[in-house]
């Protein structure tokens, strides 16, 4: 999905702590809840056990890699059509359209950086009205961009993916991207990791990490919901 610049609030990226939960419908009811005290620091371990979350809402149900830090670059929290569309959209036209198709019932992005601050890693939950909206809102929000590559996601079957390097900015750095995309029941989910490089560098996409943690968000959205 495309978002508005690097340091200015992402939707449902990388933010598991937020404790508000949004209940309107389409509208900003619950607006942006204020980031939570992150995690312990530590080193970080992709395969471990997901992250705790919030414990309300669609925040009690992300899954952010063990280790990773809250990010203060990015937004955390809750969020609905009028909150995303203005602060977190890089199309406001058009995402409003999709989001307004799709009925949002909530929103939420989690958003993390890696200890050395050389990862950032987004998760976006979206509740629409229905499995048939939630198809067609991760099918609008994926087909904004230009993907380059699709990569297998284990144990996420119908998974959109997608592992990039594009320009950042002016000057001589990339930004390496691995992106998936898939929906449980009616919620989308779209996970992002972000590295930035210089230019000529050999560093791929971390395409493993964003598998893994696909995984385990797919976990725990089937179980809640089952």
């Amino acid at each position: 999905m495309r978002r508005s610049g690097s340091g200015v609030v992402v939707v449902v990226s990388a933010a598991l702590l937020g404790s508000v939960a949004l209940t309107g419908c389409g509208g900003d009811a619950g607006a942006m809840a204020p980031a939570a005290t992150p995690p312990t620091a530590g080193q970080p371990a992709p395969a471990a056990p997901p992250a705790a979350v919030s414990k309300t809402g669609l925040g009690a149900q992300v899954v952010v890699p063990a280790g990773y830090l809250d990010d203060p670059r990015e937004f955390t929290g809750s969020f609905g059509v009028e909150s995303f569309v203005n602060t977190l959209s890089a199309a406001p036209a058009e995402d409003r359209a999709l989001l307004l198709n799709a009925d949002l019932v909530e929103g939420y992005q989690a958003a993390r950086v890696s200890p050395d601050r050389k990862k950032r890693f987004t998760v976006q939950l979206f509740k629409a009205a229905s499995q048939k909206k939630a198809n067609d809102l991760r099918d609008g929000f994926w087909n904004q961009e230009t993907h380059s590559k699709q990569f297998a996601v284990p144990g996420v079957s119908g998974a959109l993916s997608d592992a990039r390097t594009v320009p950042k900015g002016v000057g001589s750095q990339s930004e390496a991207v691995a992106q998936v995309s898939f929906v449980v029941g009616n919620l989308v989910a779209e996970i992002t990791v972000r590295q930035t490089v210089q230019v000529g560098d050999n560093l791929a996409p971390d395409a493993g990490l964003v598998s893994r943690i696909a995984k385990q968000q797919r976990d725990q959205l089937t179980n809640k919901s089952g």
